[in-house]
C-alpha cells in the first residue's frame, strides 16, 4: 500500500474532526490542508533520501523511533500529541524552509499560518510512522526506503501535477525552479544525531 494511501485512510473523518478541533480550525479546511501536507512531507523526504548518507539516517531514525504504531491508534495520538516530536521532524525535513512551507500551505488552503505549522508538527510523526511500517513489512533497507519514497514522489506528479508543483514552489529557497539545490543544502544535516 502507498504510504499516502496509507495515512489518507487512517485519517479519516474522527481522526480530521479532532485534528481540526485541537488546531481550531474548520474540519474542511483541515481537511484540504492535510491534503496538501501529506504529499508536501512525503516529497520532502524522497528528496532528503536522494543522498545515501541521509537515506542511512533516516533508516536509523525509523529503525529507533518510528515502528509504525502510531499509525494502531491515530485519534488516541492526536489527542495526546505534543509537538516536541513532530518539530524536531520537521527541522531536519524542511530546515530553514519550514516558515516558508507553513506560509505557503496557509496561502494554499486558506489555514492560518501558525495553525499550519502546528498541523505540520502534528502530521510529521504520522509520515514517519507510515514509513516505520513500510520499512517494516517490506523489510526495506535504506537503499529500499529511498525507493519507496522517490516512487511515492513519482507517482504523486503524476496524479497530482498541479498539486506537486505548487509544494516545490514552497521549498524552493532561491527561485531558480529546482529544489534540488535548495533540499540539499537545508538537509544537510538531516537525520544525524
Amino acid at each position: 500500500m502507498a504510504l499516502l494511501d496509507m495515512l489518507q485512510q487512517r485519517l479519516g473523518g474522527d481522526a480530521v474532526n479532532q485534528i481540526s478541533s485541537r488546531i481550531g480550525a474548520d474540519p474542511g479546511t483541515t481537511g484540504n490542508a492535510i491534503d496538501a501536507a501529506l504529499p508536501l512531507l512525503i516529497s520532502a523526504l524522497a528528496r532528503n533520501t536522494s543522498d545515501t548518507g541521509r537515506a542511512q539516517s533516516l533508516a536509523s531514525a525509523v529503525s529507533n523511533d518510528h515502528d509504525g504504531s502510531i499509525l494502531d491508534d491515530v485519534p488516541g495520538y492526536v489527542s495526546r500529541a505534543s509537538e516536541k516530536p513532530g518539530a524536531g521532524i520537521l527541522r531536519h525535513v524542511l530546515g530553514g524552509r519550514q516558515q516558508a512551507v507553513q506560509t505557503g500551505l496557509s496561502q494554499a488552503t486558506g489555514l492560518d499560518a501558525g495553525k499550519a505549522g502546528t498541523l505540520l508538527t502534528m502530521l510529521a510523526p504520522l509520515v514517519m510512522g507510515a514509513i516505520g511500517r513500510a520499512k517494516k513489512e517490506k523489510s526495506l533497507d535504506a537503499g529500499g526506503l529511498s525507493t519507496l519514497l522517490t516512487g511515492e514522489e513519482e507517482h504523486l506528479k503524476q496524479t497530482a501535477p498541479g498539486v506537486m508543483g505548487a509544494l516545490s514552489r514552497f521549498l524552493d529557497q532561491d527561485n531558480d525552479g529546482s529544489v534540488m539545490d535548495d533540499v540539499s543544502g537545508m538537509l544537510g544535516k538531516a537525520f544525524r544525531r
